[in-house]
């Protein structure tokens, strides 16, 4: 039976900066790119109370994420693909854990993103209404809540069929596109969306009221390609490093499909399309938002370290700058657009 140590350890908390990093660079687009007063210039308790939906969207990636893992860890392991692995362990391919324990896991972690994610749509929807005293109530819209819902419900499918089901499409060189779309453009769009207050206002006739998202949606989707490029890059250095036992194993992966050298110029290029989707945040918003910069450049030793041909367990020092760079990057761009805001 695999200790909690293990059952930390197959959860990959090191990668949770995939997750975690679209949800910040989201939350600073909302709060301080789309217009619209910021919570915290109405008080602490507004500021409290636009904590809860930021909080929520954390959970659901870190939950789908964390079943992602488990489900990736169960598929490969019972396929046998993780037989010969140079990476972290993994709870199935080692034995520590039987498969079983491993898929319930999956289950359990996609049950709690479901469950957080019904509040967290019934709030984006008005169905469910937290706001500070005497602030306007959000006006409720059932396609919110649908559109939340459908989906939370590809997040999971798309977390499953990674590697699980009869035709996973990690092992057909999609897991790559898959990423950038997920833990790029689902996470980072969809927290702006939901962070995003409806602005009320009476039309031109007086005679209805019209309640747009003020959504900045240059910015948006701009920071969204740069988390996508990132999750992608971290991903790309996790493939490259199980190149020769993904071939083996007949798990098709882009950097399989690409070979050693192309792959190493694929990585190049993910993270100056970063960088320069970083630059063009900062000219449409805020130049402070070039502190940003400062998270890349922690990516550069790993870049220079793949650019020269590291391999195998090297690579795992390139797996982990390259989370723990996307993260920085996210947060710094956060902190840049909130200061460009009170500078604005």
């Amino acid at each position: 039976m695999a200790t909690a140590r293990e059952w930390l350890e197959g959860a990959r908390l090191r990668t949770l900066s995939v997750s975690t990093a679209p949800v910040l660079a989201g939350t600073g687009v909302a709060w301080s790119v789309t217009g619209a007063e910021p919570p915290y210039a109405s008080g602490w308790a507004s500021f409290a109370v636009s904590l809860v939906p930021f909080v929520l969207c954390l959970l659901v990636g870190l939950a789908l994420q964390v079943g992602g893992n488990f489900s990736n860890d169960y598929s490969d392991g019972v396929r046998g693909t993780d037989t010969h692995r140079v990476g972290p362990m993994r709870l199935v391919g080692s034995g520590a854990a039987p498969p079983g324990a491993v898929k319930r896991a999956a289950w359990i972690s996609f049950a709690l993103a479901g469950v957080i994610g019904l509040i967290l749509a019934s709030m984006a929807a008005g169905l469910l209404q937290v706001h500070a005293p005497g602030a306007p109530r959000v006006p409720v819209s059932v396609l919110t809540f649908v559109l939340v819902i459908l989906v939370g419900a590809a997040c999971v499918v798309a977390a499953w069929f990674y590697t699980g089901g009869a035709k996973p499409y990690g092992y057909m060189g999609l897991g790559e596109v898959f990423v950038f779309i997920f833990f790029g453009v689902v996470a980072t769009v969809g927290t702006v969306v939901v962070q995003s207050p409806p602005v009320c206002a009476s039309d031109a006739t007086g005679a209805g009221i019209a309640c747009p998202r003020q959504i900045a949606w240059g910015p948006t989707l701009v920071a969204a390609v740069v988390m996508g490029c990132f999750a992608m890059a971290v991903l790309v250095a996790n493939n490259l490093r199980d190149l020769d036992t993904d071939a083996r194993a007949g798990k098709i992966t882009l950097p399989v499909r690409l070979g050693d050298r192309r792959t190493r110029v694929f990585y190049a290029i993910l993270i100056a399309v970063s960088v320069v989707g970083l630059v063009v945040i900062s000219w449409w918003t805020t130049w402070f938002a070039l502190v940003s910069l400062l998270g890349a450049a922690m990516v550069l030793p790993s870049l220079v370290r793949v650019m020269r041909g590291a391999t195998g367990r090297d690579l795992i020092h390139v797996l982990k700058w390259t989370g723990l760079s996307e993260l920085a990057t996210a947060v710094l761009l956060a902190v840049g657009l909130g200061i460009g805001w009170f500078h604005g």
